[in-house]
This record gives C-alpha cells, structure tokens and sequence, in this order.
C-alpha cells in the first residue's frame, strides 16, 4: 500500500443505497415530523436551463408550421421497434396527450399536463400510462429538432392535438407556454394505498356513492387516470361504472356533456391493447433495468407486430375506421346489442352481438384481416346512463356539433391548468374567451397612485382590515393552474364575498369604503383592494422604525358576475389559512400541514411562509381578530417580536387541548399569550425554527422588514402575468 492508498478494511468506499434506499430519509425515522419538502418542489437547483433562460420567449420564435408539418410526418412514420397501429401513431399520441392533460383535478389544481410531469416517477411508471414511455422517445426526434423553442409539456399535448387533426377533426385551437418541471413532483398527495390498483374501496367512504371519494383525489384507484374500464374493482357493471365516470370527471373540471362527448371522441380513434399475456411483460419504466434505457414495459412477444402489443390487456377498436374523425362510435354501441367477454390478456370487455363483417375493423398489422371491436364498461355506460343517453343521441342526431362539442372539451383537457389565456403563445391560440378560464379584463394603469394611497388613507379604515382584505383577496393563487389571485378582484363577487374565510361582514365594510375611491380615481377596485393593503403594511413599517418602500404595479382589472363560473371557484376556498390563524374545522390533517399545502400553493419558499406568518402575527391580522400568536405588545408595527419572543426561553409553552397553547413566564407561571400548533411549530420544527432563528436576531429586523415586504409583493403579484 502506498501514501496514496486508502485501507477500505475490504468494504466499498461509497454509501450503499445511502440516497436511495426506500427507508433512509428524516421522514422514515420520524414520520410525525412536519415535512416541509413540498415548498422546495420546484427547487431551481434541479433546473439544466439556468435562471437566464425564458421558455416563453423561446417560444415566441418557434416555426410553429413547420413544427406541425414534422409531426405530422412523423405520426405516419412507424418503427420497427414499436410499429404503428394501422401505420399511424395517432391514437397513441392521443393516449399520451390524453393521459398527461387527465391527471388535473380540481380541487387543488395539481396535476395537468402544464409542467411535462408524466416524464417522471410516479406518472411514467402508473399501470394506465403502460407504454406511453413508446410514443415519448416517438417524439424525441422533434423535441431534439426544436431544441429550446418547444418544452416536453407542450410537444406532448401538441402531439394529440395534431393526430386528432391529422384524422379530420376540426380543432379548437392549441396554446403554447407550458414551462416543464425538472424533477419528480413526489409530494404530490395521489392516495394512501401502498400497491398499484388496489380496491377503490380505499379511497370511498361507500364506493356505491362516488361523491364520497376522499378529496383532493378524482381516480378511482392509485395507478389509473380516471375510471377502471373494466367496471367498479374490475367488476363489470354499466351503471355503476357511470357514476364513477360522472364524479371523476367532475373533478376534473367536466360536466356530463364535456364527459360524453371526450368518452366517445377518445375512442373514436385508436385502439385498446390486450392481445396477449400481460404477466410476459417486463417492469415498468421505473423499475426497470438499465439495459432498458427508460423503456418500461417490455413485450417479449411483440415481434415488430402492432397487433401483439399489450397494454390495459383490454383488446380491440371501438370503431370500423380507427383512424378517422367519424361518428363509428355511435354507429357501433347504438347500431348493435352488447355481451360481456374476456380479452386475450384475461380482462372484462364487451363485443357486439351478430356484427356484420364489413362493420368491423381491420387487423392493425394485416389489413386484410378483419377483427372484433370492442367495448369498455365505461363505454356502455354512454348507453346505458340516461343523461349520458340522451346526450349522445344529441351527438348523433347533429354530427357537428358533436365535432364541436368534443373539440373544446379536448381544448379544455389539454389547457384546464394553464390559467387565464393571457398565459398563451402561438398563432393558434383561439381568440374566443371562455368562462372557464377565468377572464379578467384589462385595467387601467393610468391614475394618480399617489393621491389613491392619501385617499385610502383618509378612508378611517383599521390598518389590520386593509391588509386582512388585500391578503384574502390575493391567497387564492394557485400556481398548480394558475387560478386565483387579486387581479379581477373577484373577493367582491359571489362565491367569495360569503366565505367564512372571508369575513364577509368585515370584507362588506371594507369594500364600502374602497369601490368609491376606485371608482373616483378610473381605478380597479382590484388595484385598490391591494393597495390599501400596502397602505397598511407601510404604516407597519414604518410604526417599527423602517424606511421600505413597498412596491404597486397598477393595471389589474376587475371582473364582473358574467366573467365568473361561481360553482368552479367553490373548491378555491380556504378551508385553513394559517397566516390568519384560523381553521374553519377539524380536519384528518393538522392546520400546520394545510399551511403548508396553502403556501406551496401559493409558491412560497421555506423563508417566504415564515416571514410572513411572523408579520401577520404582529400586524393583528388573525381571523376573527383572535390574539393567537401575536406575540407581541406593539400590534400593527412590523417588529420581529413575534420570533424573538417565540424563542426566549424566559417562557415555557403549555398545551390547553384542542391545539391550543399558553405561553407563561417561567418565573411566576402568569400567562403572558396564548398560541396555536401554527404559531409554535416555529419553534418545534427544527428547519422552521433555523428561519425563525434568522429573524429573532438583534440584527435583522431591518432584514426582516425587507424581507416581508418582498414575501407581501410576491403574494399580490403571483396572477400578473403581464408582469412576469
């Protein structure tokens, strides 16, 4: 051995499974702590483009026509190893689209095909995405082409936007601007079951009543995009089947005529893929080995035959001409009576009775072998559902506005989470403005700000209730789809202006005085909403002895009752908000975890939540007016009282039930304030109590102040695209 030699005593100098192995994160040791890695989600450290780089004006430059031609092109063009049904991957590419736009629930924006997140674990690996690693690496030729100019999220939903024009129908339109994430989004809550597929009982109070399927949740079982298609648990039953079709698609933003017509659309073209033995084929992308190269799923027995493959283990076509924009569907389940069967692969599917040869479709390898189509029990459910019935007898009697209809479905599917349509790029971004996307119309920028601020100021208004408003108005961002926020100020329109979460008595008043001033100067009620929050917060700046100015981009607009689906903005409300210190009840989750799950939502970091919970505590701006947490003797002065007090161990911390909490001198036991779980896991957690820490120091409050006021103006700009 020389100098250089390092003696391992025989073992492998490097940490066997110390990144990866399934238990070795804080979490599996304590799994009761608080976990905070759902804020560091979109860390930028997992970012290759770097923090110059600007997709959306990448974008901009984008030879769009060629783009499509190239696509176009390629979904004609089918390879060897993993050849094309009927030579065209347009179904497939459908299915990719289709499954990266279905993951979107609306209950909490996450999911979506906006972020290109089907490229990762769990998405690539789910059972209902089998193989849709194949049309991925398809598409790889063009992304690789475009280079910068198209993200993965957008190739993808452009992709099945195409196949469905390239087949005849005529879209709707098609956006560009999805930005693509870089990394897994693996705290994203899918459900609690700890195997692919398991009974969907799991996630029901009573799966007979699909509206009690627990929330945020839309599929019906860990691994599926929506519904199983072979019936509730695998077990065939129509109707049955259609209730879960009617609730899942409902958390997805559709109403029962937007679900009939992407039921019969999706199946109009392509196929289902069950002719052969699904237990031959190999892992799924995530799990297998590295000789693979990212392909999951591999079949033994395909033979370079578009006819081999496997996928739900469901087999066949719906329609006579699979890749062609028809009314087959409807011609094939009304035309024929229906009977239960098995598919090759072993799963529960339905073929016609008696169907006459020239009605069924060809061989996707041999055209000139003519094979059985297929129903699933989500399909007969179209049948056998009266509402879903009588739609589709709607479509069949007016084959156009069936294209129609299903034409701005698909448009809704593949742009639900993208947000008010000032977020789109391209030249065939449909100029037809749509209540579901939230329309805001353009405001005035041009008004004296300054004397706004002196009127406001003039208004008698209690600083806490201007900034309370400003902040109820502008906490519903979410940037999973980019609903929400100040601009519009829709806080004043129903079902806002009645939210318990709201104060509708405190908001009225508040409001009252703030339209008028609006309404005086040309400006939005919207922009003054938030300035008279920052009115507040510069008077608390400047009662702590700072001198920060606090930042106003004017121009938001005001929205009207017409401009706002009221029963789509119900799952918007705060059920928690714990910068305000308030719960509206006991929930399975603690309130720190729904903080959390609000300031991820919002697109705080770590510090961002902190601040700003210590701010608001100090400003007085509990729900209700409670003194929870506001630790400190000089309310509504931007101090940093709230965590130099919180970590002085001159006071001991007693628990009263029900999460709440009195904070006594340690020498004579008095009560000095009284806290709740939110406040004092400040203190509790150990990477939150490394921030608090930061701003309790005697040399940070100006740092502090800085640091609120950035937190604050983030918070009333996150819907300004015009700004970004």
């Amino acid at each position: 051995m020389d100098g250089n030699d390092i003696d391992t005593g025989g073992k492998c100098p490097v940490m066997h499974g110390g990144l990866t192995a399934l238990k070795s994160s804080v979490m599996d040791w304590w799994p009761s702590a608080l976990n905070l890695d759902i804020l560091h989600q979109h860390d930028s450290k997992t970012d290759p483009m770097g923090p110059d780089f600007d997709y959306h004006e990448e974008v901009k430059s984008l030879d769009v026509e060629a783009l499509k031609a190239d696509m176009k092109a390629l979904l004609k063009d089918s390879q060897d190893w993993w050849p094309a049904d009927w030579g065209h991957y347009g179904g497939l590419m459908i299915r990719l689209a289709w499954h990266s736009a279905g993951s979107y629930r609306l209950a909490d924006g996450r999911g979506g095909g906006g972020a290109g997140n089907i490229r990762f674990a769990p998405l690539n690996s789910w059972p209902d995405n089998g193989n849709l690693d194949k049309a991925r690496r398809l598409l790889w030729p063009l992304k690789k082409k475009y280079g910068n100019k198209i993200s993965w999220a957008d190739l993808i939903l452009l992709a099945g936007t195409m196949a469905y024009e390239d087949m005849g129908l005529k879209t709707f339109g098609f956006a560009f601007g999805r930005k693509d994430i870089w990394h897994p989004e693996k705290d994203t809550y899918w459900g609690a079951e700890k195997e692919w597929l398991a009974p969907s009982d799991t996630r029901y109070d009573d799966v007979g009543k699909p509206d009690t399927m627990e929330n945020p949740l839309a599929a019906v079982q860990m691994g599926l995009i929506y519904v199983n298609p072979e019936g509730v648990n695998g077990n065939p039953d129509p109707l049955k089947t259609g209730a879960q079709v009617r609730e899942t698609f409902a958390r997805m933003a559709m109403d029962d005529e937007e679900t009939a017509a992407l039921t019969a659309g999706g199946h109009t073209v392509g196929k289902a893929h069950g002719n052969g033995d699904a237990d031959a084929l190999g892992a799924e992308p995530e799990g297998a080995p590295l000789e693979n190269q990212g392909f999951g799923w591999v079949n033994p027995n395909l033979g370079g035959k578009a006819t081999n493959a496997v996928t739900s283990g469901i087999e066949g076509a719906w329609t006579t001409n699979p890749t062609k924009w028809d009314m087959g569907y409807f011609d094939l389940l009304f035309g024929y009576d229906w009977e239960l069967t098995k598919s090759p692969a072993g799963a529960n599917q339905w073929r016609p009775i008696d169907i006459k040869e020239e009605d069924m479709p060809v061989d996707p390898t041999d055209m000139t072998t003519r094979v059985m189509p297929m129903m699933t029990d989500a399909d007969m459910a179209m049948k056998v559902d009266p509402v879903y019935r009588a739609i589709c007898e709607k479509f069949i009697a007016d084959p156009a506005y069936f294209s129609d209809c299903f034409a701005r479905a698909w448009f809704k599917l593949t742009h639900r989470d993208m947000g008010p349509n000032t977020r789109y790029f391209g030249p065939d971004a449909p100029k037809e403005v749509l209540t579901w996307q939230d329309p805001v119309p353009a405001g005035n920028a041009d008004y004296d700000v300054a004397a706004v601020k002196a009127d406001i100021a003039a208004a008698g208004l209690d600083q806490a209730d201007m900034i309370a408003t400003a902040w109820d108005s502008a906490r519903t961002f979410r940037q999973s789809d980019y609903r929400g926020g100040a601009n519009g100020a829709r806080i004043r329109l129903a079902p806002q202006k009645d939210w318990e979460g709201n104060e509708p008595a405190r908001l009225a008043k508040v409001l009252a005085a703030l339209e008028p001033i609006a309404a005086k100067h040309g400006a939005s009620v919207a922009d003054v909403i938030v300035l008279a929050g920052n009115v507040g917060v510069e008077q608390a700046v400047k009662a702590a002895g700072y001198d920060v100015d606090v930042p106003f981009a004017p121009g938001r607009g005001d929205a009207t009752d017409e401009m706002t689906d009221a029963d789509s903005f119900d799952v918007l409300e705060p059920l928690a908000d714990g910068f305000r210190n308030w719960v509206k009840k006991d929930y399975v989750v603690t309130p720190e975890e729904m903080l959390l799950d609000r300031a991820q939502l919002m697109g705080l970091t770590g510090p961002e939540m902190t601040c700003l919970i210590g701010g608001m505590r100090v400003l007085g701006t509990n729900h209700g007016g409670t003194g929870h947490g506001v630790l400190t003797d000089r309310v509504g002065a931007l101090t940093t009282d709230f965590f130099v007090n919180l970590t002085d161990m001159a006071f001991k911390w007693v628990p009263t039930g029900e999460g709440a909490y009195e904070i006594r001198d340690r020498k004579s036991d008095a009560v000095k304030w009284t806290a709740t779980s939110v406040d004092l896991v400040f203190g509790s957690n150990s990477i939150l109590r490394a921030y608090a820490e930061v701003y309790a120091q005697d040399d940070n409050g100006d740092k502090f102040a800085r640091d609120f006021v950035a937190a604050w103006t983030k918070v009333m700009n996150a819907d300004r695209y015009d700004l970004a």
